[in-house]
Order: C-alpha cells, then sequence, then structure tokens
C-alpha cells in the first residue's frame, strides 16, 4: 500500500490488487489504521476488490459525511483507466443502462426494464490509444453501481482484459482497471484537489505506455 497524502482529515493512498476497500478484516481501513496508528478511518467510495489505483479515506466523522454528500451530489470526480478487447463505435460516447443485482450470484447484469433492484448507470469515455486488437480507455463515472464499468462495456461485446467474471475465462493478465484520478473538495479547508497516478508498469498497461501519460 502506498500512501499519497494525509492529513489530519483524510488520507488518499493506492489501493492494491486483492485488498477489500470497505472495512472488513484485512481490507483498507485496517492497513491505513495499522500504517497511520490512527482508530478512525472512514469508507466514502469502493472500488471491486481485483481493481487497484486511488482511494481517499476520511479521517473523521464529519469529513466523512462531507465527503460522502459530494459524491451524492455529484461534485466528487472519479476517473479510471481500463483496456477493453475491441474498440467501441465511437472514439467518445456515453453508456446508459438500466443495471440489475443478483446478490445470491454476485452479478450485476443489464436489465430490459425499470424493476426492484434495478438502477439506472451512465458513464462516459475516451478511446486514448489502440493495441493489438486492446482499445485503452479513459472513463469518467457519473453513477456508482457494482461492477458498472465492467458490466457496461461487456455487454457491449467490449469486455475488460483480464475479467474473468464479465469478459473472457481465458485471460490471464489481472484485471485491468485503475483507478486514475480523485478529484474534490477538502473537507475542511474547501480547497479543490486532483490526484492522479498512472498504472503499473504491467501489461497490458504498457503496451499503451504513451497514452498514459497525464493529460
Amino acid at each position: 500500500m502506498e500512501i499519497i497524502y494525509q492529513d489530519n482529515r483524510i488520507v488518499v493512498a493506492i489501493k492494491p490488487v486483492g485488498v477489500l476497500s470497505t472495512d472488513e478484516l484485512n481490507g483498507m481501513p485496517t492497513l491505513l489504521r495499522n500504517a497511520l496508528g490512527t482508530v478512525c478511518i472512514r469508507t466514502v467510495h469502493r472500488l471491486d476488490a481485483q481493481v487497484s489505483g486511488l482511494m481517499v479515506y476520511a479521517r473523521s466523522a464529519k469529513a466523512a459525511s462531507l465527503l460522502s454528500e459530494q459524491i451524492r451530489t455529484h461534485r466528487f470526480r472519479k476517473e479510471y483507466l481500463a483496456v477493453i478487447h475491441g474498440r467501441p463505435e465511437k472514439d467518445r460516447g456515453s453508456f446508459r443502462d438500466l443495471l440489475g443485482r443478483d446478490a445470491a450470484k454476485r452479478l450485476t447484469y443489464v436489465a430490459n426494464a425499470p424493476g426492484k433492484d434495478v438502477r439506472e448507470a451512465l458513464l462516459d469515455y475516451e478511446v486514448m490509444d489502440f493495441c493489438k486488437g486492446y482499445s485503452l480507455v479513459r472513463v469518467f463515472l457519473h453513477t456508482g453501481r457494482t461492477h458498472q464499468i465492467r458490466v457496461q462495456f461487456a455487454s457491449r461485446g467490449l469486455p475488460l482484459a483480464g475479467d474473468r467474471k464479465y469478459g473472457l475465462p481465458e485471460d490471464s493478465c489481472p484485471i485491468a482497471l485503475w483507478s486514475y484520478c480523485l478529484q474534490f473538495d477538502h473537507p475542511q479547508t474547501q480547497q479543490a484537489l486532483t490526484f492522479t497516478r498512472k498504472p503499473p508498469e504491467l501489461e497490458p498497461w504498457t503496451w499503451f505506455s504513451q497514452s498514459t501519460e497525464q493529460k
């Protein structure tokens, strides 16, 4: 775990692959409490266990409440990088779907009509590069549904590289989804903060090394 920034109200860190983002045994809050020697670490947003990248945690109940309010009012911006099989028809666009959740199977799916536990999902994307039959895409989430990016791309025949749940079982690489950028106002000072971090120097990210530079 790498800590990018910390003060008495927030901590920004890189969540490793395989670590839970929520407050469970050996999850990120536990790791941060141990690293910082503090008791109060509160989760305000989530990443799938197999997804890595930037996360921010609150170091007080008030900070958690203020950050959560920014998320609810769409003032908290989250951008991701993903490597997908194939290439979208348009190099820039939006995906809007109704997503349902099968809790028993722990799967998210595209629903045909509104219903119980069905919620709207919206994202914008931009193709940054194309190589070896894969596209590097930058994704901006308007909503934060479980497995949203993975399902919305997979439902269009564009599964994420390494996503064996919604994509191709034979993929051998880790899932190619990275929390790339966080933008929000500091819960105490109200200063506008932006944090960015490139993906690791591993395949398939290295196929697009020039395109993962901050833009």
